[in-house]
């Protein structure tokens, strides 16, 4: 931990006024959980603060406390002391949000993401955390800002949602240390975890049963993919955010390496999402030749191409790398 960074991150947090937080676009519960953390941790402040999301705040997260200050950035710019993204790989991917800022004295970057190239005035990126939930905690402990009930439980929502409810490789005991702190502030993680893993619509059900009508196998079934069309998610009514989690049915199987997740998009791009279960076959690094990034073990990239011509170049890409390193 770079106790100097935190401590001039704290500073700024002290010393100005007007804030404005800002995630990535199709955000996850990392996202919008360190968001609300941040933004609910300020307010207690005294501060003035705006939480801004290009989606606003996703149906499937709404019960989240203080879930009614995230919200769509505006069309007019405004003008604050500090804008801070939060688990934003590339500024570009805060999309409108950005936009929304006609001028900030102060930029602050807080992530994760290991292919973050460090924009912003301060900037503290651990590679190591597993949310960047988890390195809210440590700022927001170490520089005494406020922790109440509501604060830990966006944090421990964005750190269990990003390690798969505490089961991905990234896990380590200082994360239980926290989740166990963060019980200790007023989190009832019965009914969260009810809330998180077992409170999806049915439509989620029915676009799962879809995809697994388009699942392929291929590299000796070290990898697997499944395909979601523009007309698949309209039969069901799906909405973007139902997508999320559901790659983990592919990553599930046994003796896979590699698993897939193509998405159509409407302009004329496909979102791919890859998982991979092996170090050694790094999905951020394939990601990145198409122009996205992530993380070793989880990426993404937004490719233009129809679905079938990306599919295949990308499956072929990653045949490759799994055949060379697995």
């Amino acid at each position: 931990m770079n106790r100097s960074t935190l401590d001039a991150i704290g500073r700024a947090l002290r010393q100005h006024h007007r804030f404005a937080i800002l995630s990535h676009v199709r955000p996850d519960g990392d996202a919008l959980g360190s968001t609300l953390a941040l933004a609910l941790s300020l307010n207690e402040l005294g501060k003035n603060v705006r939480a801004w999301n290009e989606e606003g705040m996703l149906e499937k997260y709404s019960f989240l406390a203080g879930a009614e200050l995230l919200t769509p950035p505006p069309n007019a710019p405004e003008q604050f002391d500090v804008a801070i993204a939060l688990d934003t790989a590339t500024q570009n991917r805060l999309g409108k949000a950005a936009e929304a800022i006609r001028k900030a004295k102060i930029w602050i970057n807080i992530d994760h993401h290991p292919s973050n190239p460090g924009y912003g005035d301060l900037v503290y990126i651990d590679p190591i955390a597993p949310a960047t939930g988890q390195i809210l905690f440590d700022l927001i402990s170490t520089e005494k800002l406020p922790m109440t009930p509501a604060v830990a439980e966006n944090l421990y929502a964005a750190i269990s949602t990003d390690t798969g409810s505490f089961q991905y490789p990234n896990t380590t005991a200082r994360t239980f240390e926290i989740a166990a702190d963060l019980i200790r502030a007023g989190v009832n993680v019965g009914r969260l975890s009810q809330l998180l893993y077992e409170n999806y619509p049915k439509r989620r059900v029915e676009l799962l049963r879809l995809l697994l009508g388009t699942m392929q196998f291929g590299c000796d079934d070290k990898l697997a993919w499944f395909s979601l069309s523009q007309e698949m998610a309209k039969s069901v009514g799906a909405l973007p955010e139902d997508n999320e989690g559901l790659i983990d049915h592919l990553r599930a199987i046994h003796g896979l390496v590699v698993a897939i997740f193509f998405e159509e998009l409407v302009d004329g791009k496909v979102r791919v999402s890859m998982r991979s279960k092996n170090e050694a076959v790094d999905v951020c690094a394939i990601c990145q030749t198409f122009g996205g990034g992530g993380h070793t073990l989880a990426a993404g990239a937004r490719v233009r191409g129809t679905l079938t011509e990306v599919t295949q170049k990308i499956v072929e890409k990653a045949c490759d790398v799994i055949r060379h390193n697995s």
